[in-house]
């Protein structure tokens, strides 16, 4: 049977609930969290999909404190609430940083404790609760909610207190230390996303854009970090470019040519950057075809390919070694040949239709090709070898106008 407080007198003034009733609530928290959130996602969808994405554990934890400490100071008056204070800031932070009045929140603090007022009654019956001590829970519940919407109102009026160059100034800041290449304190980019309300996701995708940039703010994503005002524009995207994301980038950079760099864990920034940057550099050159926005993810080939021209030099060096002494003209064609066999594997008939000679001159060569390159079209790895050359000479030559 449940244990019985004693009832109060009815005539009693309202006063602050006994201790003892901590004992009672504790045991409806778990439940009482869940049924909570269901109204409250039911009436504002908005905390619906924030419950879904990255700041979703964070709201159930700061719903959790919030309720926990209530009890709490239930069962003792002077505990301390700094947990509970610090969080009511940030979702009032939150809310600014999203652009919303803080209506909704209040609205949900309101709905919230409707339903924990609801709760009450349903155990005020079973423990024969007496109506004064019912009027004093719900005193003490609605003044609890008045103190959780001031502590939400200071950190929204914190956030609006910002001049706007400031916020973006830090998330520029914040941009930066997370593009730097090397680790920065954790406790720095902890900090900065804290002060600017960004969640450090998992994994980004880093967009370079061709100076001069501009960005129409009114269709980009909120939780995009941008710099136009470098020297080589870039933003960065939490998580993956969707279909929905790529809509926006094509709404919000509608005179910009960009490339997209792959999604990479976050400490890995930098280069998903380098290789965007890489991209358009090669888009400039004339290696890669422009267009307004340019996938990394498919020019990886040509990416490793032209990575290190230097070195590409050398290694050509190495594997064309064997026709460095005949005369340019004959070099020209046995290695184009051997690029198209390469390429193709195919019989005398395709290639030459490929190089537009006839099939008798494709046999002539492919045995000149044999004296001269012996083994080394035989060895898988010098083959290998001489073929990614001859891909890597044949990229670059678009650049250069000039034969591989």
């Amino acid at each position: 049977m449940p244990h019985l407080i004693q009832p109060l007198d009815t005539e009693d003034p309202l006063g602050p609930l006994p201790q003892e009733f901590a004992a009672i609530m504790r045991p409806e928290l778990p439940s009482l969290i869940k049924e909570i959130g269901v109204e409250v996602t039911r009436a504002y969808p908005e905390y619906a999909r924030l419950l879904d994405g990255p700041n979703g554990q964070a709201i159930r934890v700061g719903v959790e404190q919030s309720l926990a400490s209530f009890v709490d100071l239930v069962a003792e008056p002077t505990s301390p609430t700094t947990l509970r204070d610090d969080m009511c800031r940030r979702f009032g932070r939150f809310e600014a940083y999203e652009g919303r009045s803080m209506d909704t929140l209040q609205g949900a603090y309101r709905l919230g404790a409707r339903v924990a007022l609801r709760r009450a009654k349903k155990v005020g019956q079973s423990y024969h609760l007496s109506p004064t001590l019912m009027l004093s829970f719900a005193d003490a519940l609605f003044a609890y909610v008045d103190e959780l919407e001031s502590l939400s109102r200071e950190g929204f009026l914190e956030v609006q207190s910002q001049s706007g160059e400031h916020s973006e100034a830090l998330r520029r800041r914040l941009l930066h230390l997370i593009l730097a290449g090397r680790p920065a304190p954790g406790s720095a980019i902890a900090d900065l996303c804290e002060q600017v309300g960004w969640a450090l996701p998992e994994e980004v995708t880093l967009i370079a854009v061709r100076a001069p940039a501009e960005l129409d703010r009114l269709r980009a994503d909120r939780d995009l970090l941008v710099d136009l005002s470098a020297p080589q524009p870039h933003l960065l995207i939490p998580g993956p470019l969707d279909d929905a994301r790529r809509s926006m980038l094509e709404q919000s950079l509608p005179a910009g040519r960009a490339a997209i760099g792959l999604t990479v864990p976050t400490a890995l920034a930098c280069e998903s950057i380098r290789w965007a940057r890489r991209v358009l550099e090669l888009v400039d050159s004339g290696v890669i075809d422009d267009a307004p926005l340019i996938r990394c993810e498919d020019h990886l080939t040509t990416l490793w390919l032209l990575s290190d021209p230097a070195l590409l030099d050398q290694l050509a060096q190495r594997e064309l070694a064997a026709v460095a002494g005949i005369s340019a003209t004959r070099r020209d064609r046995l290695v184009e040949t051997l690029r198209i066999w390469l390429d193709t594997r195919g019989t005398a008939a395709q290639m030459g239709a490929l190089l537009d000679v006839h099939p008798q001159t494709v046999r002539y060569r492919m045995r000149s090709l044999e004296t001269i390159f012996g083994d080394q079209l035989v060895d898988p790895e010098s083959r290998f070898a001489t073929e990614a050359v001859l891909r890597a000479l044949r990229l670059r030559s678009r650049s250069t106008g000039t034969s591989p």
